[in-house]
């Protein structure tokens, strides 16, 4: 009996982390370039749970990690000329007031008081020779990432890949640190969208699916943990008194 208290409680702890990830998801759905994470989870056989330590033979905990759905989002026109999206792979790459750079795709840039382009996070939007610089002028974007001002080709926008993305660690909804030793190459196969912006790839209907569907199977590991404790309570209930 304590082995299914042990069962149910391990089935309990993985949907918790599900429900804040999907809480996640649910309140960046309008954040540009947020990709969704999801929870895998999956029981531990017996031979894995007895290699961690402390783990008896019959515990069997789960195991839950959480991963980021890299599709990409749909394209909204805003008819912004600083709003530039990616269409197909790759991220922009920005640099921070530290001078570190990350990855992104939310490319809802302006213009910063210097007339760098920048992230709303005033991350300056890196060329592949540097920060960019605007001066005075209608900004126009070609679909190879070219960036020119009043028809004077000023730098091309530095749109970048990574041979494997679930490496990458996420710092905030849409930003993407790039760990040490993680190469950098130029993306293929993508056009540059101006005037675009990418929405999330967070389909809300399916996120509130599974958000019910994580709770219904919490509800049912707690109730039946309940009736386990209750069981064993009446039990020890009736060996105390045959004493």
């Amino acid at each position: 009996m304590i082995k299914g208290i042990y069962n149910s409680a391990s089935a309990m702890i993985p949907r918790i982390r599900q429900q804040e990830v999907i809480a996640n998801n649910i309140a960046n759905a309008s954040t540009p370039g947020f990709k969704k994470d999801s929870v895998f989870m999956s029981e531990l056989s017996k031979a894995q749970a007895n290699n961690l330590p402390g783990k008896s033979d019959w515990e069997r905990p789960m195991l839950d990690q959480v991963y980021t759905d890299y599709g990409q989002g749909s394209l909204d026109q805003t008819g912004n000329p600083l709003d530039i999206a990616i269409d197909g792979p790759g991220f922009f790459v920005t640099q921070d007031s530290s001078g570190d750079s990350a990855l992104t795709r939310d490319g809802v840039f302006t213009r910063d008081v210097l007339g760098f382009m920048v992230t709303t996070d005033g991350d300056m939007v890196l060329s592949d020779s540097g920060p960019i610089l605007l001066p005075p002028g209608d900004v126009s974007v070609s679909d190879d990432g070219v960036v020119s001002v009043d028809g004077a080709e000023i730098s091309r926008l530095n749109v970048v890949t990574v041979e494997d993305p679930t490496t990458l660690e996420k710092v905030r909804p849409g930003k993407y640190q790039i760990p040490e030793g993680v190469e950098l190459t130029a993306a293929v196969n993508f056009a540059v969208r101006q005037g675009f912006v990418e929405g999330s790839n967070v389909d809300v209907v399916m996120q509130m699916v599974e958000m019910i569907s994580s709770y219904r199977n919490y509800e049912a590991d707690s109730k039946a943990l309940q009736t386990q404790d209750e069981s064993l309570g009446r039990l020890i209930s009736e060996v105390g008194r045959t004493q």
